[in-house]
């Protein structure tokens, strides 16, 4: 980008395109440290974040229907009641219609076997979905950043900066680059950074200059627990207190969707793994809904103190999931109906969800302290998972003694893109 180019862009607006949640923020060079993360997608527990999820109007493809959270979540319209429900039957208003395509954005990875890469309708092109999810992330910033100011050229006047997970290889990156130029980015505008740099980024702009006792700071790791995995990257920070070259990395599939799963599993055991499988396979949405009722109620909420958590929670399976009823044998019906088709969950219940997906979280950091050459003095948690109690007391009571430092940002879930609008004006001022 030229010096000229440069003067044109007032705006920097950055994407994090994940591949369960998507997000975006964005500042103006009249205020660059005034960061705005769109905070308003619908209140399904992820505010920061609406679902990387688009679906169709048809099997042509070619009509989006909805993204986002209206894609993925139906709240149940009403009560059904378990007389009407069909034992053991076949859902009766089951209507065609076309699931919502979720986890494509795995499709880029190339070191992904074609067996082990998400589902997707025979003739459709993962990057037509990337280009067209991207295309609605656009035209919705676009309609946000002009109402904000309104002589704003969006495709003159801002910089985009999208981020991109580490094990993106060169080659991945062109594909999604070309993937954002179809839907509608323009090239000289367009920049691409890696997720834990620009999480670094914010932490050395937004943390280590404001905490000067954290000074001098060799190194640190940066923990991105998110919904899918959880990836560590150590950076070093140089003399002039700059950013240096990322050193080790790992990762593993253990991020905050792993306790869902667990969740569906302790749910499967009472009503039948077979009910829940019909559900997901029939009443995706559905059962989505049920997901983030838990997310909302249970997961975020829990702080892993006994105390906190007074009595059991209640799941009514007539309001929440009235799908379930005609899936559930007789053997478990007869136990749910005597219940009312009241679930409870308590406290042991909630923690045996987590604990698994923590033990694995810890492990990754103690073989990334002990892979580094010389004392790490900070880790910094990021990512949505981070924003919980629970997994943070669990860090602390584990690492404390050994890192000085374990920072958690007031807002865990938007540090990469934050990171990125930082990165964003870095960029124009070359």
């Amino acid at each position: 980008m030229s010096g000229k180019d440069n003067n044109n862009i007032r705006v920097v607006a950055t994407i994090d395109f994940g591949t369960n949640f998507s997000g975006y923020a964005y500042a103006h060079k009249s205020n660059p440290e005034e960061i705005i993360v769109r905070s308003d997608w619908e209140n399904f527990g992820a505010r920061f974040k609406t679902p990387t999820i688009i679906k169709y109007k048809d099997d042509s493809y070619t009509t989006i229907k909805s993204w986002g959270y209206p894609a993925l979540i139906e709240k149940p319209k009403k009560k059904k009641k378990s007389s009407s429900a069909e034992p053991n039957g076949t859902d009766s208003d089951i209507k065609r219609t076309f699931k919502p395509i979720e986890l494509f954005k795995l499709h880029l990875l190339e070191s992904l076997k074609e067996k082990e890469k998400p589902f997707l309708p025979d003739g459709l092109d993962f990057k037509n979905i990337v280009k067209d999810f991207m295309k609605e992330l656009s035209d919705d910033i676009r309609e946000i950043l002009i109402r904000h100011w309104q002589n704003l050229d969006f495709y003159n006047n801002v910089l985009v900066v999208l981020t991109v997970p580490a094990e993106f290889d060169d080659k991945t990156i062109e594909t999604f680059r070309e993937c954002a130029l179809n839907a509608g980015f323009l090239k000289d505008n367009l920049r691409i950074t890696t997720e834990p740099e620009a999480a670094a980024i914010y932490y050395l702009d937004s943390v280590i200059k404001e905490e000067h006792e954290l000074i001098p700071v060799t190194s640190f790791v940066v923990v991105d627990c998110g919904d899918n995995t959880v990836d560590l990257t150590t950076f070093e920070v140089l003399e002039d207190e700059t950013l240096g070259a990322p050193k080790e990395r790992m990762g593993d599939y253990c991020g905050s969707g792993c306790v869902d799963q667990a969740f569906l599993k302790f749910i499967g055991e009472i009503v039948g793994t077979s009910a829940i499988e019909s559900v997901k396979e029939n009443h995706h949405e559905q059962l989505q809904y049920f997901v983030q009722e838990f997310c909302k109620h249970v997961k975020i909420p829990f702080t892993g103190i006994k105390e906190d958590l007074q009595q059991p929670v209640e799941f009514d399976l007539e309001e929440i999931l009235p799908a379930i009823q005609q899936y559930v044998k007789e053997e478990e019906r007869s136990k749910l109906e005597e219940s009312e088709w009241l679930i409870e969950i308590n406290f042991e219940d909630i923690k045996g969800m987590f604990d698994p997906t923590i033990d694995k979280i810890i492990h990754l950091i103690r073989n990334q302290l002990e892979k580094s050459e010389n004392e790490c003095p900070a880790i910094f948690l990021i990512g949505g998972f981070s924003e919980s109690k629970y997994l943070q007391s669990r860090i602390r009571e584990e690492f404390d003694e050994i890192v000085p430092s374990i920072l958690v940002p007031p807002r865990p879930i938007a540090s990469v893109v934050n990171g990125g609008i930082l990165y964003g004006f870095k960029e124009i001022k070359k």
